[in-house]
């Protein structure tokens, strides 16, 4: 490698947001997703001039720790701390570790539509019923998870050019397992200014919903839970205890340093999902002709997935003119066959101040079309449909992230930084013209929360 590009591909290799490997976080569709964005950055390093990474002592670890706090207003928050461990050996060997463990509590929307009054609706176990007030989003209080994740990746070069890694993953929730393989080849050619990759990764699910997988479309039983027949009344909707999931996903990725200030890194994705795919947690509400609620019924998705995504990311240093600042702009394309398409561009600057701090600027926007089956409610007169979901994460939405990272670089060359964020979610109406009943209803509520994080690397 020339002198000339040995700087960026110092950064290139010590940033895992460049590396060609893309972890899997194929999951149930809940706010797990609202956190994964928030997270997105979590243990991410930022380099910076006067702070760059130091090369790791062989037989030494180096660990990276975060813990971050998530709340949205009115409904779910957050919290989740990580430590990830990393080994380097003499033959240049590689093993990282990485637990997560994080938790939510809070209300969640379950589908429906608000209302001008009040409505009454089963919790997800049966077990008890909770009333939403005229006007509100209805939203399940009870809402609590907490998940535990292991995964661990040995990497090593298998020939002067060629790196192989290899990986596994193992997620436990309340109701919820994920277990997971993963391998990647490199190959660096160009004097090692140019890599070409390719990851495999397969994921299995298995979902053990409280109260069971309920029956795709069928009504929710509202009444006297303390009747007689009501277990055997519930019990008709549900239709097993459990279900699974499996994921596959191929990732291409290409790495180009272009100087010694620039480097740019290009992927393709292709990731095909069968099994359960519906949220046994989503409802939607069955209208009259003037709007108001006749009945809610479980929701249902298909049981197959094919998402494909393009992902372009550019890094450049400028000069001392303009403090050393590094920039770094990353855009992403996602497209599937359930009709939903998606942009987010991404912007960070790291700009050093002083000699040994730095301050990282942060904007990501975010669209997204709708599902070809979500509806945010169906009319009691409409043809029935195989597949319906008014679960807004599917919808039509644009959201927008901004906030900044300020880190610093502590004696003995640890690294402390602190970030604070903040998440708006613009869901919209696809088109849907309202029934009179809904016309005063605000029934595509924006969603907000504050995103703070601490991380700290030894």
């Amino acid at each position: 490698m020339n002198n000339n590009n040995a700087k960026a591909k110092s950064t290139k290799l010590n940033n895992p947001r460049l590396k060609n490997t893309e972890g899997n976080s194929t999951k149930k569709i809940n706010i797990k997703a609202a956190l994964s964005l928030a997270t997105s950055a979590l243990l991410g390093t930022s380099v910076v001039a006067s702070c760059a990474t130091q090369a790791q002592d062989v037989d030494e670890w180096q660990f990276d720790s975060a813990f971050l706090l998530y709340s949205e207003v009115d409904r779910v928050s957050a919290s989740e701390a990580i430590i990830a461990g990393t080994k380097t050996f003499a033959n240049d060997e590689v093993l990282t570790l990485k637990l997560t463990i994080d938790a939510l509590t809070g209300a969640s929307a379950n589908g429906a539509v608000a209302q001008p009054n009040a409505q009454t609706f089963t919790r997800p176990s049966g077990n008890g019923q909770y009333v939403t007030a005229a006007g509100e989003t209805p939203l399940d209080d009870t809402f609590k998870d907490t998940r535990v994740q292991l995964n661990g990746q040995w990497t090593q070069p298998l020939t002067e050019n060629i790196t192989g890694s290899a990986g596994g993953h193992l997620s436990k929730e309340y109701d919820y397992l994920s277990l997971g393989i993963n391998g990647n080849l490199a190959y660096d050619f160009n004097r090692k200014n140019s890599t070409i990759s390719m990851g495999l990764s397969f994921f299995q699910d298995t979902f053990t919903p409280e109260g069971g997988i309920p029956k795709p479309l069928s009504s929710m039983l509202v009444g006297d839970s303390s009747a007689s027949d009501w277990d055997t009344e519930f019990a008709k909707t549900r239709v097993g205890d459990s279900e699974n999931k499996s994921t596959a996903d191929v990732l291409v990725g290409f790495s180009q340093v272009i100087n010694r200030r620039m480097i740019t890194a290009f992927n393709y994705s292709y990731s095909m999902v069968d099994g359960y795919l519906t949220d046994p947690f989503k409802v939607v509400s069955v209208l009259n002709n003037d709007g108001m609620a006749q009945d809610y019924i479980y929701e249902n998705r298909p049981d197959s997935r094919i998402k494909q995504s393009t992902f372009m990311q550019a890094k450049y240093h400028f000069d001392d003119s303009l403090l050393n600042t590094i920039a770094d702009v990353s855009y992403r394309y996602m497209w599937d066959d359930w009709g939903i398409s998606s942009h987010t561009i991404d912007t960070r600057f790291a700009i050093p101040v002083g000699r040994t701090s730095y301050i990282e600027p942060h904007i990501r926007f975010y669209q997204q079309s709708a599902a070809n089956f979500y509806q945010p409610y169906i009319i009691v007169q409409q043809e029935k449909t195989v597949f319906v979901s008014a679960d807004y994460r599917i919808g039509e939405m644009t959201s927008v992230t901004v906030g900044a990272k300020y880190g610093m670089t502590l004696n003995g060359g640890n690294e402390l930084s602190f970030r604070l964020e903040y998440y708006r979610q613009m869901p919209t109406s696809s088109g849907f013209t309202e029934p009179e009943a809904l016309q005063t209803q605000n029934i595509y509520p924006v969603v907000e929360a504050i995103i703070a994080q601490v991380s700290y690397s030894f």
